[in-house]
């Protein structure tokens, strides 16, 4: 990656005049003067940030808070009130659905429409066009107008222009929200692909998919600039603002101190034998929980202890992966809660959700409820999958509610940390431990 800038964010501000009534308009055409007929609305101010050439920055914020506004400006269809921005580079950008097509058109005509406004010759739109509609994959509705297109279908013919024009720097706005699961693989694919070459501004409410594909993010609320840092940083720290603000502000910190330690039969993985004697073994070393690790919420409850342990209940320095564990999370109540949930997700090194669990359905009917005072355990007894090498993190939580309206009490982010030393890859992010595997003839 190059120390180049290629976007430059200097003191940047946008104002917009908002007139209560539509003559005001024509008033402060004619008559304005030293009178002002408007107010003024600061969508945007003092916005200050760079991105160099060759990296992948996530922007995140809640809806109405600037996210949109920032990328017009760096893309040129809005001019800044205040501020200075530079952008160096062919720029594509996907920022409204639809935007730049004519739905009038048929998705052929707006293919050249699309790509000579992205900067193609008629000659260069013509050598790519196959690979533009194969991209798209929306068969013979090419030939039929836009304004009939559903909004996956015209999402797939924009992102498909925007990916075969060369641009050094690609925006996307959460179109890819709109798209069917597997386009939106194969533009996921596409995106990591292009990570290797050019620049990436990234706007997604998914902070999976920021944290997994972006190094930076920059955080926005309200038209301020918030944060601005490590991708995994950055969404953390939004993801806690946005607790508090569900919760009505009731967030607290806090660190805490440490805490005690009849599994069902185990079924194993029928290869693991011998995948525990090759080059396949996948050892993976855990970390202790520290006492200091930093907790967030309203801390009625409180995180203790996170340990995974064997099936003696001894805790574990380190496992093999495709061994069955037990993975106990110790809380603390300081008042007394009811309907308590305790889960956990496990992530990778870019904060990217990888699997996770609680325990509400297992005490759906009958509830569970703590004291004042009373310590709690949750167990969740599973075969560790066979990770690639990496560092990987458990980020352990306890609730009071239900699934869908509940109250953080604590939340650790990096709870615990395990490292796992495969020198051969699974297939995928992760690999599943299989009961068994069979090949039969009829």
């Amino acid at each position: 990656m190059s120390s180049e800038p290629v976007i430059e964010v200097r003191g940047m501000g946008k104002v917009y005049p908002i007139y209560d009534k539509p003559h005001h308009r024509l008033m402060q055409m004619l008559v304005g003067g030293n009178r002002r007929w408007y107010r003024e609305f600061e969508a945007l101010r003092d916005i200050n940030f760079t991105v160099q050439r060759g990296e992948t920055v996530g922007i995140v914020g809640r809806n109405g808070s600037g996210k949109s506004t920032l990328l017009q400006i760096i893309c040129g269809t809005l001019a800044p009130s205040t501020g200075d921005v530079r952008v160096r580079g062919r720029v594509a950008a996907l920022l409204e659905l639809g935007a730049g097509f004519n739905p009038e058109f048929t998705g052929r005509e707006n293919v050249y429409l699309n790509g000579s406004v992205l900067g193609l010759s008629r000659s260069e739109i013509d050598k790519r066009f196959d690979e533009i509609t194969a991209f798209a994959d929306i068969g013979d509705f090419i030939d039929q107008p836009v304004k009939n297109y559903s909004s996956g279908m015209a999402m797939r013919l924009a992102f498909s222009v925007m990916a075969h024009v060369d641009a050094d720097i690609l925006i996307i706005d959460e179109a890819l929200a709109v798209g069917d699961a597997f386009f939106t693989q194969k533009c996921m694919r596409y995106l990591r692909e292009f990570k290797t070459k050019g620049t990436l501004l990234f706007v997604s409410h998914d902070s999976s998919a920021v944290t997994g594909l972006c190094e930076r993010a920059v955080w926005l609320d309200h038209g301020t600039q918030q944060a601005c840092g490590t991708a995994k940083e950055v969404v953390h720290a939004y993801l806690e603002a946005f607790m508090a603000e569900r919760q009505g502000g009731a967030l607290r910190r806090e660190t805490v101190g440490a805490a005690k330690r009849v599994l069902p039969p185990r079924r194993k993985d029928a290869r693991q034998e011998l995948i525990d004697r090759s080059s396949l073994r996948n050892d993976i070393h855990i970390s202790p929980f520290h006492p200091d690790a930093g907790s967030f919420g309203e801390l009625k409850a409180r995180v203790t202890d996170v340990a995974i342990l064997d099936e003696n209940d001894a805790q574990l320095a380190w496992v093999v992966g495709g061994e069955s564990v037990v993975l106990e999370l110790t809380a603390e109540a300081d008042e007394p809660l009811d309907s308590v949930i305790v889960g956990f997700y496990v992530k990778d090194r870019l904060g990217q959700l990888l699997f996770g669990d609680n325990t509400y359905l297992s005490y759906l009917d009958e509830g569970f409820s703590v004291a004042a005072g009373e310590t709690f355990r949750a167990r969740f007894h599973f075969d560790m999958p066979r990770l690639q090498a990496g560092d990987y993190f458990i980020t352990a939580g306890v609730a009071e509610g239900s699934q869908d309206d509940h109250v953080i009490q604590s939340w650790v982010h990096e709870a615990l940390m395990f490292k796992s030393q495969g020198t051969q890859a699974p297939a995928g992010i992760i690999g599943l431990p299989m009961h068994d595997i069979t090949l039969d003839r009829e």
